[in-house]
């Protein structure tokens, strides 16, 4: 058995807009949870918020009501509530499985990127579901890059130019919003740019990344030589 010690419950620091409002709230409220609810069971909760996420992405669609994406909103929010309490509840109670906590948190995090992005996909047509569906692997490649970094670095980072999860579900909820009032027609005519926009940002993260690496592997040789 590995008995070596594991960080990946361990992210650096959240530096965001939101970030020390979420940290209060966390601290304040982990206490308050029943004693027969663990933080396994807030994680696998991302699957049922999922399976909602696609069920009233196609319910708007096929009703032709985009009042169902009200519930869409909902489930974004029940996901940023137990995933925010998860790993907080296991560390106040010191019953955390970290390991375990890491992989199927993670994992369940790109299940529900890519469902909010399936959702979406059944108000589109034509080109603009197939960009829909070309945005799943452009979001999988931040995660990766998160996950490479972190297997080569030890440094867990999951935030960029000072945004991170909370705010990216804020955007899809305001999103909704916006789709509910105006309709979808607006954003057919930029999701192109939107999608070129993603690849462009998803450049400058892995260029900064490889960087930052490339720079920890040439001190090392400078290190060895010295030795």
């Amino acid at each position: 058995m590995d008995n070596r010690g594991f960080d990946g419950d361990k992210k650096l620091p959240m530096k965001t807009l939101l970030a020390p409002y979420e940290r209060k709230l966390i601290d304040g409220n982990v206490k308050r949870f029943p004693r027969w609810i663990q933080g396994y069971h807030l994680t696998i909760m991302t699957i049922p918020w999922s399976m909602g996420l696609i069920a009233f992405g196609y319910l708007a669609a096929r009703r032709n009501n985009l009042n169902w994406l009200w519930l869409s909103s909902l489930m974004l929010f029940l996901q940023w509530f137990t995933d925010c309490f998860d790993g907080a509840l296991g560390r106040y109670r010191d019953t955390g499985i970290p390991k375990w906590g890491f992989y199927m948190d993670h994992f369940l995090d790109f299940v529900f990127t890519s469902a909010v992005l399936i959702g979406y996909s059944f108000l589109l047509d034509g080109f603009n579901k197939q960009i829909i569906y070309f945005m799943i692997p452009v979001f999988g490649c931040f995660m990766a890059s998160s996950f490479l970094a972190f297997g080569a670095t030890g440094e867990f980072k999951i935030t960029y130019l000072r945004t991170g999860p909370t705010e990216m579900r804020i955007g899809f909820i305001i999103l909704n919003c916006v789709l509910i009032w105006f309709g979808t027609g607006w954003i057919q005519k930029i999701l192109l740019y939107i999608f070129i926009g993603s690849v462009i940002f998803l450049c400058v993260v892995i260029y900064r990344t490889q960087k930052y690496i490339w720079d920890i592997d040439m001190a090392d040789k400078r290190d060895d030589r010295k030795q």
